[in-house]
């Protein structure tokens, strides 16, 4: 709901987004920075550019660690704080833990806009992270010139059953979760061009827990996974390459986009983000040549709350995909892990 005709997707200062840093800015700072101190017990760290830290406490236990926050992408406050609990519990699904506590993290103009905002803000929130089964253990706020939400979350995860997007392997099968596009869609709302029912599409999409994609996936084979969000699709397909060791082949016409995702492309509503993951990333991918622009940055559409990119064992790929479908999860069967190419993505 809209508090007092407040629209939150225009209350980001001039210039800023909410949106990730860009992945070849980030790669400059981080690439400076000295190596941390070697820890046996740090089980993925930053060396995979992985969702979430994972830390040994005793042979069968370790801790997933993650956080994430950003400017609204919607209007209604109490959508906008489920979908930033969604995207944060998202890190510790694609780890193959359980997510079980949870810190707030608030920027608000406190004196400027209505507190109901941030009170439905917070609601949302609380209500997503209920139907995760996680606990809301604190959080921590600033008043602040715009408004930013998002959370620190922790899971538990038995060391041997840890998912990295390290492990992926020659011969797998990639299953995708969720339809791609989010990032044109958020950026077409805040230009008033969205209809209701894509408005309505677009958050479910976004509010849609892994928690069920997550709990399937762990009766499979699985030898990697990690959730598509910021970097897009190729960008989060090519850490898995480069981690892995391995190429990765796309099949384009088998990935799932929301509906009339080109067209709203082809009228300029394409993000900031997604031009620079596609600058970031097009060294490392070939496209067909007949694929345009417009589809080549569909592909590196920076997401919000995306689905879980999965690479399983091709001899139970479908089964796991028929359980998915099964038990409710829109995914889709977008590719497969090579011996060639290795650390390179090649789009069919």
């Amino acid at each position: 709901m809209e508090r007092n005709d407040v629209k939150l997707t225009t209350l980001t200062t001039k210039g800023g987004c909410g949106c990730k840093i860009g992945p070849a800015d980030l790669s400059q700072v981080l690439r400076t920075l000295p190596a941390a101190p070697f820890d046996e017990n740090l089980l993925v760290g930053l060396d995979t550019s992985d969702d979430a830290g994972v830390y040994k406490l005793t042979d069968d236990l370790a801790i997933v660690q993650t956080l994430d926050f950003f400017t609204p992408i919607v209007d209604d406050p109490y959508d906008f704080g489920q979908i930033a609990a969604t995207n944060a519990i998202s890190d510790v699904y694609a780890m193959g833990g359980k997510p079980i506590t949870a810190l707030n993290i608030v920027a608000f103009p406190i004196s400027k806009l209505d507190k109901e905002i941030l009170t439905e803000i917070l609601r949302g929130a609380a209500d997503k992270l209920k139907e995760a089964g996680v606990t809301l253990v604190g959080g921590h706020s600033i008043d602040d010139q715009e408004p930013k939400f998002g959370l620190s979350v922790t899971g538990i995860v038995h060391p041997d059953h840890v998912k990295s997007n390290a492990g992926a392997q020659p011969g797998d099968c990639l299953i995708l979760t969720k339809p791609i596009g989010v990032g044109i869609y958020t950026t077409s709302l805040k230009h008033g061009v969205l209809s209701e029912e894509e408005i309505r599409q677009v958050t479910s999409v976004m509010t849609t827990l892994n928690k069920t994609a997550a709990e399937v996936m762990a009766s499979y084979e699985v030898h990697a996974t990690t959730d598509v969000t910021g970097f897009g699709l190729l960008g989060h397909a090519t850490e898995m390459a480069k981690a892995s060791d391995v190429g990765i082949q796309i099949f384009s016409e088998k990935v799932p986009v929301l509906p009339r995702t080109r067209e709203l492309a082809e009228a300029g509503r394409i993000p900031g983000g997604t031009k620079n993951n596609f600058a970031y990333v097009k060294e490392d991918i070939s496209f067909p040549e007949t694929m345009d622009e417009m589809d080549r940055y569909i592909l590196c559409d920076a997401v919000t709350s995306g689905g879980l990119l999965i690479s399983a064992s091709s001899e139970k790929a479908v089964d796991l995909l028929n359980d998915l479908q099964k038990n409710g999860v829109d995914a889709h069967m977008i590719g497969e892990i090579t011996a060639e190419n290795r650390k390179k993505i090649q789009v069919i």
